[in-house]
């Protein structure tokens, strides 16, 4: 598979980076407020039907304006990060304002962090004053960092296109292009994204996989394919004439000017490539560590981002009986949000229940791509709602799955607000229990009549 450009949207707090976001990607993602500093995290999206498919990701503001300090340090290490390994850079100006200490801060940061041939583009944004605009012109020309400026109003799309067509050019300079080689292999074989905290076992996994001792009939590396990140490689490993894409994103190993900070802050951009362009994430965890907050986040983000999951608990060779039971239940307590997800206790260094890791994923694929007839669902339906407290609910004439992946239902009822979303997880407890979609978020759509729609995924 080629390798997936980054574009990144980098600018001071409350520029219109959310919303400039959500218009790109075509879907409300980000969050957008006028509380400067909404955006503390990477948000992102890929761009799939761009003349030249990119990954788009969503900074917080840089140079301060917010009343949390130490989230303001976090978040500014998080969009260095982004300038150091984008490869077209988008910097929003607040048209309605004049030039800040902020603003010319991060031009400053540009000049000297990102790499000599990324290119950025200045996007002015909140532009609905042409005459304003053209009397501001000359002083974004002096910031000295892009020759080309896009004044734009995402939330009305004026100026969005140029912009669009203006990024693909960018791409193609840096000689990115479309590339469709490898489409029917991809529809065929799943891409498997290997994601968890450093130093988990990561790498450890992947070698695992591909050794072959005598005593076990072990996966066969084929092939490397270049990554679509740069500290990874694509490896298609191969068992009983089934193929998987591997992409391992335990490239990451500390430097002797690293700081720790830096190096989970560079995991997390990993992370967040390596899931938006798989079909199933496999979340490491290391069984005599506990769960932590970045274990999480990083499972939400797989759920969220509509992948197939699979939780596998690495080193148990260091647990006794007792221990795993245990283990078990600390899981399903700390990550009771994507308990669809199937969880496997394995040892890299033993090797004790690494293949059963391939019929999970063929599972979990299976999962993703499954569709039920529309008529399958309105018996389904008709038995799910019967004693339940479904409210208005149960009255819904129709239900379909809609051709998205991963599945999604519409169900149309005569007011979509009044829909709780208890009763939407009821639906998903009882679906689950009648049709599996083992390892795959399930999503819903209330609709009312073609008009109004209400979008809710959960586990």
């Amino acid at each position: 598979m080629p390798q997936l450009p980054t574009v990144a949207i980098i600018g001071r707090p409350n520029t219109g980076k959310s919303t400039l976001f959500n218009r790109l990607v075509g879907r409300r993602q980000a969050i957008v407020s006028e509380i400067p500093g909404t955006t503390r995290d990477h948000v992102a999206g890929v761009i799939e039907d761009a003349e030249v498919p990119y990954l788009l990701i969503d900074t917080g503001g840089m140079g301060g304006g917010t009343e949390d300090e130490k989230m303001e340090d976090d978040v500014h290490a998080q969009s260095l990060l982004a300038i150091e390994h984008a490869d077209v850079i988008l910097f929003t100006i607040n048209s309605r304002e004049e030039l800040t200490a902020s603003d010319f801060e991060v031009t400053d940061i540009l000049r000297k962090r990102r790499r000599k041939h990324v290119p950025v583009l200045i996007v002015v944004t909140k532009c609905d004053n042409p005459e304003q605009m053209e009397m501001a012109l000359p002083s974004y020309h002096e910031l000295g960092i892009a020759e080309e400026i896009f004044p734009i109003s995402a939330p009305h799309r004026i100026g969005t296109d140029e912009l669009e067509n203006a990024i693909a050019e960018e791409l193609r300079k840096l000689h990115f292009e479309k590339d469709t080689r490898h489409e029917t292999q991809e529809t065929t074989t799943p891409r498997i994204a290997l994601i968890g905290q450093p130093n988990v076992g990561k790498s450890s996994l992947i070698n695992a996989l591909m050794a072959e001792p005598d005593r076990l009939k072990s996966p066969k590396l084929v092939s490397d394919v270049p990554g679509t990140t740069r500290d990874a490689t694509d490896t298609v490993i191969r068992r009983e004439d089934k193929e998987f894409i591997f992409v391992d994103t335990a490239g990451l190993r500390k430097s002797a000017h690293s700081h720790a900070e830096e190096l989970e802050g560079l995991s997390v951009l990993r992370t967040v490539q390596a899931i938006e362009h798989c079909d199933v994430a496999v979340l490491l965890l290391d069984a005599v560590k506990p769960v932590g907050k970045q274990d999480k986040r990083i499972a939400r983000m797989a759920m969220e981002a509509g992948k197939g999951l699979i939780l596998v608990v690495n080193k148990i060779d260091l647990l006794n009986t007792e221990k795993k039971a245990e283990k078990r239940t600390e899981i399903q307590t700390a990550l009771m949000f994507c308990r669809f997800a199937p969880v496997l206790f394995c040892s890299a260094k033993t090797k004790e229940g690494l293949l059963k890791m391939f019929d999970l994923l063929e599972m979990v694929q299976r999962s993703r791509l499954r569709r039920i007839s529309t008529a399958e669902l309105h018996n389904w339906f008709g038995q799910a709602v019967q004693g339940g407290p479904m409210g208005s609910v149960a009255s819904a004439k129709h239900i379909t799955q809609a051709e998205d992946i991963p599945p999604t239902f519409v169900l149309f009822v005569k007011d979509p607000k009044k829909v709780q979303l208890s009763q939407l997880r009821f639906l998903d407890n009882r679906l689950r229990e009648s049709f599996g979609f083992e390892g795959t978020p399930v999503r819903w759509i209330t609709k009312r009549s073609a008009q109004t729609q209400y979008r809710s995924s959960f586990a």
